[in-house]
């Protein structure tokens, strides 16, 4: 007979009782799974391999994943030190990853998310698409190679729900003779589009050359199948329209914004117009702005949205029928903020805003028709030393998208020997966190010895408890010994990760109020020492001049009986 641990493989995955329900059934078990645990069940069995595995399970996977908000910072200038990319996931019960994403290098820029892939621009002559929660990634080259003017917001990513193919966009930026033009006049007269698994980029004319202003300021987004992006229309209602890319059809197409002319206030500035989506509709969000407002549009390190100072209400209009092209107005908000994060704007039933203090909020939106104001304010975290106008805002679900059926295309490059945290760049930054790493490593060693060190002065005091005669400071000593056994929190050695923004600091304070707690220990300790032995040392010597007393006493007794003798 077989014990249960020399079976063979074979038999224990025969006699597993899951293995003995119907396929259909084991399959609907495993849609209810997290990512994370269905990679650990793909090597159990043949038959769990092929289940998970299966294209069309991976699809319906992917229809019951919760959704959550995904926060992305792009890499940036803190104090002239680099701070690198990051980013954060939120999940429906509002609370957020610790871990850093291991997909996402210090220096890539998030251009678009769709069904758990990311794509991402990056330094180098490549663009990287990757699976956050599978750890897959692919490095696909550039369609234009050392072009001055390229940039992370030209780009974006997609995918049709019907021929389920992944494209990538890219917004050409014109030259004029050879050379970028870096005015506010900016155009592009055709989009570079990119299917994972083909061979090579294709071209692909715009209608009329557009606005890439526009794309720059608010970016594109994709919304079932569909590109969308503003563009200049300066004889329109709002001086803008929105122009589409169907990424089945290939085809482009406007659509007019509402003929109702916003209501400017007295005094405000000029009005500026976001595209987001917002419960998967498309939705123009616009407010005035100061008078004041600078236009800058060119910053340090590259094109970046500023932030605007609105003058005013938040008006956002969602399209209701795109084949009408009737919109309505949905919210009005009263006193919005100052950024209007993108491309989501709401995540479930509340919107998520920062604050210039380096906080991210979550408001419920209160009130009657579309007249709106923030109520309900909640704190979700800290993302300092990030900038707020340089966060963008996914939705996001957690996927088994395979990329490997890609690794084979024409375009997929392998990436550089040195890039990401390995480059000389973020060498500094790598020696913070092995420092960080080393004061843990050195607070539980000393954690440990403390309460080795407790447990032998324990002992050795307890074996001269006998030698005190008196009941009361005998029990008095036996109190204080308790003192001298730290109590720390668990000492196991801690995993090596690389830990997001937000956790990061906070480990720092943990960090630091665990070094304050160790400290505040071992004084109380040698306090308690340097008690028990001050106890001792008077109760012994009392002994011992009780005893010398005791003994003259009966020396005299002595002489006295024999005097009278």
């Amino acid at each position: 007979m077989f014990s249960e641990e020399t079976k063979p493989k074979k038999q224990r995955n025969e006699e597993c009782f899951i293995n003995c329900l119907p396929g259909d059934l084991i399959e609907r078990i495993f849609l209810r799974l997290r990512v994370s645990t269905l990679l650990r069940c793909i090597d159990v069995c043949k038959q769990w391999h092929k289940i998970i595995r299966d294209p069309q399970f991976v699809a319906s996977h992917l229809q019951h994943a919760p959704h959550c908000a995904l926060v992305f910072f792009p890499q940036e200038s803190v104090s002239g030190e680099p701070c690198p990319a990051d980013a954060i996931v939120i999940d429906g019960a509002w609370s957020h990853s610790k871990c850093a994403v291991p997909v996402i290098g210090p220096d890539d820029f998030l251009c678009g998310s769709c069904n758990g892939l990311l794509c991402l621009y990056t330094k180098t002559s490549t663009i990287k698409i990757a699976n956050l929660a599978t750890g897959e990634h692919l490095h696909l080259e550039k369609p234009v190679k050392n072009s001055r003017g390229d940039h992370f917001l030209f780009y974006s990513f997609g995918c049709h729900p019907s021929t389920k193919e992944y494209k990538i966009i890219h917004f050409l930026v014109d030259h004029v003779k050879g050379c970028y033009r870096p005015h506010d006049d900016n155009k592009f007269s055709a989009i570079q589009v990119y299917t994972l698994g083909d061979e090579k980029w294709r071209d692909i004319r715009t209608p009329e050359s557009l606005s890439l202003n526009c794309v720059k300021n608010s970016s594109a987004i994709n919304v079932d199948g569909i590109m969308y992006w503003l563009t200049e229309d300066m004889v329109a209602s709002w001086q803008h329209a929105v122009m589409t890319f169907d990424l089945n059809e290939e085809s482009f197409a406007r659509i007019e914004l509402p003929a109702v002319v916003p209501e400017d206030c007295a005094g405000g500035g000029p009005r500026r117009y976001w595209i987001r989506e917002i419960d998967g509709k498309i939705s123009i969000a616009t407010a005035q702005t100061y008078p004041s407002q600078p236009r800058r549009l060119v910053a340090k390190g590259g094109i970046i949205p500023p932030l605007v100072n609105v003058f005013g209400d938040l008006q956002i209009w969602t399209l209701d029928n795109k084949a009408e092209q009737r919109w309505n107005q949905k919210y009005n908000i009263q006193y919005p903020p100052d950024y209007i994060p993108g491309p989501n704007l709401v995540h479930g039933d509340k919107i998520i805003l920062p604050s210039f203090g380096c906080s991210l909020y979550s408001y419920e939106l209160l009130g009657e028709n579309f007249h709106t104001k923030l109520g309900k304010m909640a704190k979700l975290l800290d993302f300092s030393p990030h900038k707020p106008g340089n966060m963008k805002s996914y939705i996001f679900v957690k996927s088994l998208v395979r990329l490997d059926v890609y690794k084979n295309a024409g375009i997929v490059r392998r990436p550089k020997q040195r890039e990401g945290w390995e480059l000389k760049k973020w060498e500094t930054w790598e020696q913070e966190l092995s420092k960080n790493e080393k004061s843990w490593s050195v607070v539980h060693k000393d954690e440990h010895d403390g309460n080795a060190s407790g447990r032998r002065n324990g002992i050795a005091i307890n074996a001269l408890l006998p030698h005190i005669v008196d009941d009361e400071i005998r029990k008095e000593i036996g109190i204080k010994i308790d003192q001298i056994f730290p109590n720390f929190p668990d000492q196991q050695p801690r995993p090596l990760r690389r830990f997001n923004c937000v956790a990061q600091r906070q480990d720092m304070e943990n960090l630091l109020a665990r070094m304050k707690n160790w400290n505040s220990i071992t004084k109380a300790t040698r306090q308690a020492m340097d008690t028990i032995i001050s106890m001792m040392r008077s109760a012994l010597e009392d002994q011992v001049g009780a005893s010398s007393s005791n003994a003259g006493i009966s020396q005299n007794h002595g002489e006295g009986d024999d005097t009278k003798t």
